[in-house]
C-alpha cells in the first residue's frame, strides 16, 4: 500500500535560497506548459514532451529529468482536475445544474515541485535534492510513524509556514484482509461524525464550538480589515483546518481498532456528491458543508488497509429510513434527527444507531432493500411487514454492541 509522509527539512538560508530559485524556476516551466496543453487539450505525457521538451529544457535551464517532471506535472494537473469536474458533472446533469467545464490551470511561484529517484535520494537522516546550483544534502526530521522497511516512490517539495516540507509517497508492504463474515457499520453525519454499529457515538459537540469560535474569530478580523487583523488571520488560517485533521484521525482510527479487534469488516456509505445532492438552511449552510467526510472515509480506508481489515463502501439509499429489525422502510419512520420509530413493528432506537446497523448488515448479505408498500402513511401490521422482509431477503443484522 501508499501512503504519504511529511519530513520537515532543516536548512541554512544559503540552501533556503537555493531551493527558492529552484522552486520559482521549476513553477514558472509549468507556467510556459499549461497555456500550450490547454489550447491544445494535449494532456498526455509523451505528448507534450514531443512537443515542447527542448524548448522548455532550453528556456528555463533545467536538467532533463527535471524538464520532465515540469510536463508530468501539468499534465496530470490537468487530467486530475478534468476527472474531477467529470464526477461533478454527474451530479449536476442529475439535478439539472449548469455544469462545470475546465479552465487553463496556473501554478504559484512557490508550488510544490515532483521530484522522483533520479533528483532525490532519501536517507537515514539526511536527503540528497537537485536543485540549479547542483545537488545539495540536507538534514531532515523523522517521525516516529516513519516505517522502517519502505520504498519511496515519489516526493515533493512544498514551501509551508515559512518551513520546507517534504510530501514522501511511502510503499509498504501490503496486508491480504481476511474475508469477514460480519462488518462494523458506519454511518456519518453533521450532529454525530460517525455512528459506529456497535453503539459508540462520536459527537461534533466539540466540534461544532471549535467551528463557531474560529467562525466569530475570521469574522470580527475580516471586518476589521487593519494589516495585524489580516496578520492574525494568516496565522490563525490552517488551526481549525489541523483540528478537523487530528479529530478525523483519531475517529478513524477507533474505528479501524474497533474492527480489528473483533476480526470485522468496515461499511461505509457512499457520500461522493452529497454536498451537490443536499441542500439545507442558509444558517446550516457552514456547519453543513465544512465537515471533510471524504478525509475521514480516506483515514479510515489506508488504516484499515495497514491492519489488514476489509472496507466495503455500498449504497447508502434509505439507510436512515429502513427499520434495521424487520426491514420496513418509510419516510416516517425517522420522526426526528435522532428519534427512529418503525411503523410496522415499533422498532425504536437512535436513528443514526439504526442506520449504522442497515449500513452493516447489507454489507453482509450484499443484497438490494426491498421496500414495503401499504398505503400511504396509513398504519401498517407488523406481521406482515416481517413476512414481507422474510420473503425479500432481508435479514436483520447481528448484534454487536449495545446502543
Amino acid at each position: 500500500m501508499q501512503s504519504v509522509t511529511k519530513l520537515r527539512l532543516v536548512a541554512s538560508p544559503d540552501e533556503r535560497r537555493m531551493l527558492f530559485a529552484t522552486m520559482e524556476r521549476y513553477n514558472a516551466a509549468c507556467n510556459a506548459i499549461s497555456p500550450v496543453a490547454y489550447s491544445e487539450k494535449q494532456f498526455s505525457n509523451i505528448s507534450l514532451q514531443n512537443r515542447l521538451y527542448y524548448q522548455i529544457r532550453e528556456t528555463f535551464g533545467l536538467s532533463a529529468q527535471m524538464t520532465q517532471l515540469a510536463i508530468r506535472k501539468v499534465a496530470g494537473s490537468y487530467r486530475s482536475t478534468q476527472e474531477a469536474i467529470r464526477e461533478q458533472n454527474k451530479v449536476l446533469a442529475a439535478l439539472g445544474k449548469p455544469l462545470k467545464i475546465l479552465t487553463e490551470i496556473w501554478f504559484r511561484k512557490h508550488g510544490a515541485i515532483c521530484y522522483d529517484a533520479r533528483v532525490l535520494s532519501l536517507g537515514r537522516n539526511r536527503v540528497s535534492i537537485w536543485t540549479l546550483d547542483g545537488r545539495i544534502k540536507l538534514r531532515y526530521s523523522r517521525p516516529d510513524y516513519f516505517p522502517a522497511v519502505a520504498t519511496v516512490k515519489q516526493t515533493d517539495l512544498i514551501y509551508r509556514d515559512g518551513a520546507f516540507w517534504l510530501y514522501a509517497t511511502v510503499e509498504t508492504p501490503d496486508i491480504e484482509p481476511a474475508k469477514p463474515s460480519e462488518y462494523l457499520g458506519v454511518d456519518l453525519g453533521v450532529v454525530n461524525i460517525a455512528t459506529p454499529s456497535d453503539g459508540v457515538t462520536f459527537s461534533s459537540d466539540t466540534t461544532e464550538k471549535v467551528r463557531q469560535r474560529y467562525g466569530r474569530h475570521k469574522g470580527v478580523l475580516q471586518k476589521k480589515g487593519t494589516k495585524s487583523a489580516k496578520r492574525r488571520l494568516r496565522t490563525i488560517s490552517g488551526r481549525e483546518r489541523r483540528f478537523k485533521t487530528n479529530t478525523n484521525h483519531i475517529i478513524s482510527k477507533r474505528i479501524v481498532c474497533a474492527a480489528q479487534g473483533t476480526k470485522r469488516g468496515i461499511a461505509l456509505e457512499d457520500l461522493k456528491g452529497i454536498l451537490l445532492r443536499t441542500t439545507v438552511r442558509h444558517d446550516q449552510r457552514e456547519r453543513h458543508h465544512k465537515w471533510a467526510f471524504h478525509q475521514l472515509r480516506s483515514f479510515i480506508e489506508y488504516k484499515a488497509r495497514r491492519a489488514g481489515v476489509l472496507v466495503q463502501v455500498i449504497n447508502g439509499a434509505y439507510t436512515s429510513q429502513q427499520c434495521s429489525a424487520c426491514g420496513f422502510v418509510h419516510p416516517d419512520n425517522r420522526q426526528t434527527q435522532a428519534a427512529f420509530c418503525c411503523r410496522a413493528c415499533g422498532h425504536t432506537e437512535n436513528a443514526d444507531l439504526n442506520a449504522a446497523r442497515n449500513i452493516a448488515a447489507r454489507a453482509a448479505v450484499n443484497r438490494p432493500i426491498a421496500v414495503c408498500s401499504p398505503d400511504t402513511r396509513g398504519e401498517v401490521e407488523s406481521q406482515a411487514c416481517k413476512e414481507h422482509g422474510a420473503t425479500h431477503g432481508i435479514m436483520p443484522p447481528t448484534s454487536i454492541g449495545g446502543s
